[in-house]
């Protein structure tokens, strides 16, 4: 049997077009979620659309939507998902950009959602925003799936939402401000800071899939957790090297704020590895039930 060709992926020509279709995908799933800004409290509904629809990549709902896509899942069915924990990730960063935290003023190219309304309506926000999204899950009327399922998909987010997860990352990164800590230390806090929810991500995408099997669940996890720490890799280099303009956030906060981030003796070195090499990992979770083996464009072979 002759061996099949590997499948070349650019993001110019196929990634693209997939992105942007997502993106005005839960964008208009948000729309109709949120609080128009003429429903009272005004100032905390009009604080919420500001924190949730003012731009951004929506790297969560794509995987969303892009599991749900690769286990055959209607992409109408995925909105709800999709909604849920790009809400968590929007009450994280109104949260996070507080003066407590890591007091900056500009998220997304705008300002944050405290300069722009007031400290007390920032923290409001975010518990409003944390809220609705669990209630969109448990409302969302287009998830053709069973309530034991809609209830697996609840506890997924609040595990990845909580002291388990994003905001247990969030106290370790805290508590590392001015320390010194090993490597192991730091992809923990990664992982749970950033990766928690981009594992729920993929996870609420395959239990929206009802005939998905238990070795592609585990396959798909795999994958989601190394993507979740290249993610965060990634960021911390875009925290050093990108522009404010571009990255829509201030360049070296988090240099000046004296937080841990990747250390540069592995991560500015070609090829940007993870700490255990998983960068490029994550692609072969996904190949035990594809048609061909992923190849990215420029990306190591191996």
């Amino acid at each position: 049997m002759p061996s099949r060709k590997p499948l070349t992926v650019t993001t110019k020509h196929l990634l693209k077009p997939y992105l942007d279709s997502c993106r005005e995908r839960v964008e208009q799933a948000l729309e109709q979620h949120l609080p128009a800004a003429g429903i009272q409290p005004g100032k905390l509904h009009q604080a919420m659309r500001h924190a949730t629809l003012n731009g951004g990549k929506r790297v969560r709902p794509l995987l969303v939507y892009a599991t749900g896509r690769a286990l055959g899942v209607p992409a109408e069915q995925l909105n709800g998902a999709a909604c849920a924990v790009e809400l968590i990730h929007a009450y994280s960063l109104v949260h996070d950009d507080l003066p407590a935290m890591d007091d900056d003023e500009l998220r997304r190219g705008q300002p944050t959602c405290h300069i722009a309304f007031d400290e007390a309506t920032a923290i409001l926000t975010g518990d409003a925003l944390q809220t609705l999204a669990f209630k969109v899950l448990c409302k969302e009327g287009e998830l053709a799936i069973p309530p034991s399922t809609r209830l697996q998909m609840i506890e997924e987010l609040a595990n990845a939402s909580g002291s388990r997860g994003m905001a247990g990352g969030q106290a370790l990164d805290l508590e590392a401000v001015g320390q010194q800590i090993d490597l192991t230390q730091l992809e923990t806090m990664h992982i749970h800071k950033t990766g928690a929810l981009i594992r729920a991500s993929v996870r609420l995408g395959a239990l929206s899939a009802t005939t998905a099997t238990r070795e592609q669940i585990q396959s798909l996890d795999h994958y989601a957790k190394c993507i979740g720490l290249a993610f965060q890799v990634q960021d911390d280099i875009l925290d050093i090297e990108g522009e404010t303009e571009v990255i829509g956030k201030t360049k070296g906060k988090d240099s000046a704020n004296d937080k841990q981030r990747t250390p540069p003796s592995w991560a500015w070195k070609p090829p940007r590895r993870c700490p255990s090499g998983s960068t490029m990992r994550h692609w072969s979770a996904w190949t035990p039930w594809m048609n061909a083996p992923i190849r990215y464009a420029g990306s190591p072979t191996t």
